[in-house]
């Protein structure tokens, strides 16, 4: 049984609420507009189901209605609880001065992210000032198995919940499964031994990039990470400069959130 039937069945569980927010989840950048044959696509859900659904998240402001393209974009209801969820980051508005200092620094992008299933998610984004930096804004998603932002989350999570991560990961990845496997492997015992892991186009082949978790003092762990072009950032200057540099940044964050 699948872990969304065996969901389903625990009798406190509002299918009705859960398929309504697997609608606004379908929403991304670059998929701003949808139609309800694009949402029935994206979810799995019946068309009927998607229509009631719509209706619905349009009368309560989630969404709105192009009747020109007969599409739906997420309003301002979304946008309110994005906001409201940001906020509650306060490592946001601590990072962000450091964050963008070193992307200047360095000429390349610095991010920072949460997990939401088995991506990635930006919370924030500095770029340097080079035209070829990595442009990726607040609310885009990555991958969690093979971006450095991700490995350095489960390089940071305790061993029972990275278990539990790879296990679905291990069924997502099944056609390469050991390829990924081995780069999330590598990722913990690089962050074990030099505090920042790596993704040497493993998710894109023209990208580089380094990552370093941050535990919250509430135990929630976020993950920064620091790259660019595969042609910029050679190997070397990954382990020479960019995975010493955001180390210390994320040094020195830590510090001052133990402070505020």
């Amino acid at each position: 049984m699948s872990e969304a039937k065996k969901t389903e069945k625990n009798r406190n569980f509002v299918t009705a609420l859960a398929r309504g927010l697997e609608i606004l989840r379908a929403f991304e950048p670059g998929h701003t507009m949808l139609g309800n044959q694009e949402l029935a696509e994206r979810t799995g859900l019946p068309r009927p189901t998607i229509s009631r659904l719509t209706y619905t998240l349009t009368e309560l402001g989630y969404l709105s209605y192009n009747a020109r393209l007969g599409k739906y974009q997420p309003a301002a209801g979304v946008l309110a609880l994005g906001y409201a969820c940001l906020a509650s980051f306060g490592v946001r508005q601590v990072a962000r001065p450091l964050m963008q200092e070193l992307a200047r620094d360095l000429d390349v992008a610095v991010a920072l992210g949460t997990r939401d299933r088995l991506q990635m998610i930006y919370l924030e984004n500095c770029q340097g000032q080079g035209a070829l930096t990595l442009r990726l804004d607040v609310g885009s998603r990555i991958p969690l198995a093979t971006t450095a932002m991700g490995r350095a989350l489960l390089a940071a999570v305790p061993d029972e919940e990275r278990s539990y991560l790879l296990d679905r990961l291990r069924r997502h990845h099944k056609d390469d499964w050991e390829r990924v496997r081995e780069g999330i492997e590598k990722a913990v015992e690089d962050y074990r031994m030099q505090g920042y892991v790596s993704s040497r186009g493993d998710w894109s082949h023209d990208v580089n990039s380094v990552g370093v978790p941050l535990v919250l003092p509430d135990s929630t762990v976020v993950a920064f990470n620091c790259g660019g072009p595969s042609f910029l950032l050679s190997q070397q200057r990954l382990d020479e400069e960019l995975g010493p540099r955001l180390r210390t940044m994320v040094s020195d964050v830590r510090n001052i959130l133990a402070h505020v």
